[in-house]
């Protein structure tokens, strides 16, 4: 069994099985330096802690009478300040935001912040380059209920000269002032965020949750909001209990997030687990989601940032994950107006989401909102109501119910008009499907272009559950359906099943040319 390494601190390391499992089936015994670290573990993504700076370890795997071992070396750190010296109570009712941001801005290049076991009751704090903040095991972030007490990020700034703008703040798609995070990082570089601690939002405790669609001083902070950052890393750390998306990284690039918890309860509102925006050259490895929303849902801005900056997300690797009881596993838009382009999600587990892969996009949303190089393969779906979803009629917004969104005849090609391209869904095994297999609908005048569905396993519940599969007017509510196509250049189908289905399998409507 081999494995590779995709993540090494000053104080930390994380491990990736190389398999085709999305859980190890055969449990391995961990060792570090010859002492037995961990027994019986089936994940493959496994983190190892409390280690030095610059030294090397020696971590061997035996499975099955087996040995893989590698000899890995930690990074180099140059000191480490502990928040405890800076005056912080860790007690869980003294405001400890000064003390830890004292830290932060002291601490040197390649310096760490260390957080012991402890309470931190605090406001948003502020990040600096080039260090590592660690939260030990125990160590527990919890944020400030009063929102008069949290700085405001504004949308739009126009530069001195008149001829630009400077955007900080971000609500859903466009410059809009919003409240900083918990933790909040703008123009920084070469972070890294580990540790077994949590970061908690203390929402449920707040009026965070009250009355979201209204703006109250400014929009809601996310749990984690990267602002124009870059080689920004967060390892084994639990987020949770945001007042909306849990992180949200933007116009941002080379990011890591690695074997995290992402969590808040099911019935909290617009808790998404994580919203890439703009982003570029980002992995999510062996994170676990269950949120109030969308698990990870790519974003590239509304029409405003689109049309201005075209700056897509793009080169994804979304791996080892496990997404729980969200709206939707994995989804794509609605508001992508810059594009999203090259996403592989692989070895994943979306339990108990109301939508597996799902695309939300529709007219307005522009020429530059294009979606293509979109692969999902070796996924299995638990209890997953519409496993599969893609629709260009999606209708929120202000604009989401007129007719221009809504209608089915077809419409001139402007510049207000999106484009979906290739997607490709191989080695799938989905059980208890209740409302449709799979619903895919392009638009008449720009249909989608290819739809690849190759060994895809489509398994029913027994009593299917009446639900409708895409938010789109005119739809009608639907259960224990198969594949509908509607508006597809191409479609390639090649060892699809439906076990249990009571209903045609396929239904195409203008698909010109199908692959069976």
């Amino acid at each position: 069994m081999e494995f590779k390494t995709i993540f090494i601190s000053s104080r930390s390391l994380t491990i990736e099985i190389l398999n085709n499992d999305i859980v190890t089936t055969t449990p391995y015994d961990v060792y570090l330096n010859g002492e037995l670290l961990s027994s019986n573990e089936c994940v493959n993504v496994y983190s190892i802690y409390n280690l030095n700076p610059n030294t090397e370890y020696l971590v061997k795997i035996i499975q099955n009478g087996l040995c893989y071992e590698k000899t890995i070396k930690t990074d180099d750190e140059y000191v480490s300040l502990n928040v405890k010296r800076f005056g912080t109570k860790g007690d869980g009712v003294s405001l400890d935001t000064n003390f830890i941001q004292a830290a932060i801005l002291s601490c040197p290049d390649n310096g760490r912040v260390y957080f012991p076991k402890g309470e931190y009751y605090t406001g948003p704090l502020f990040l600096k380059s080039n260090i590592t903040i660690e939260l030990a095991e125990g160590a527990h972030l919890i944020g400030d209920i009063d929102r008069n007490n949290y700085p405001i990020l504004p949308g739009i700034i126009f530069t001195s000269d008149e001829q630009d703008e400077y955007n900080l703040g971000s609500w859903e798609g466009n410059p809009l002032d919003c409240f900083a995070s918990i933790i909040t990082g703008i123009n920084i570089e070469n972070v890294k965020i580990i540790g077994k601690g949590i970061i908690d939002g203390n929402a449920q405790n707040s009026d965070w949750w009250t009355d979201v669609r209204t703006r109250r001083i400014a929009w809601r902070p996310r749990g984690v909001f990267l602002n124009h950052c870059k080689n920004i890393s967060f390892q084994g750390v639990t987020v949770t209990n945001t007042p909306s998306w849990n992180l949200h990284p933007y116009f941002s690039s080379n990011l890591k997030f690695i074997d995290m918890k992402v969590q808040n309860p099911k019935i909290s509102p617009n808790t998404d687990g994580c919203d890439p925006e703009s982003c570029n050259n980002v992995d999510i490895i062996g994170v676990n989601f269950s949120v109030g929303d969308d698990c990870i849902a790519i974003k590239s801005g509304k029409i405003y940032m689109g049309r201005k900056y075209k700056k897509p997300s793009e080169k994804f690797n979304i791996r080892n994950c496990s997404m729980n009881f969200g709206h939707g596993a994995i989804v794509l838009g609605s508001e992508m107006s810059g594009g999203i382009k090259d996403i592989t999600v692989s070895q994943c587990l979306f339990n108990k989401t109301d939508r597996g892969l799902r695309i939300k996009t529709r007219r307005g949303r522009g020429k530059d909102a294009i979606i293509d190089g979109i692969t999902f393969e070796n996924i299995k779906m638990s209890e997953v109501l519409t496993p599969l979803v893609i629709n260009m009629f999606y209708y929120c917004d202000p604009d989401g119910h007129t007719e221009y969104v809504y209608s089915k005849e077809k419409l001139p090609v402007d510049d207000r008009t999106p484009y979906l391209g290739k997607f490709v869904f191989k080695d799938i095994d989905c059980t208890e499907v209740n409302v449709a297999a799979g619903t895919f609908f392009g638009l008449p005048e720009k249909p989608i272009d290819s739809i690849t569905l190759e060994n895809v396993n489509f398994h029913y519940a027994k009593d299917p559950v009446l639900g409708l599969p895409a938010m789109m007017d005119g739809l009608p509510k639907m259960k224990g359906k198969g594949l509908i196509f509607s508006y597809v250049n191409q479609v390639n189908i090649k060892n699809v099943n439906f076990d249990g289905l009571n209903d045609k399998e396929y239904e195409f409507t203008e698909v010109n040319n199908i692959n069976k």
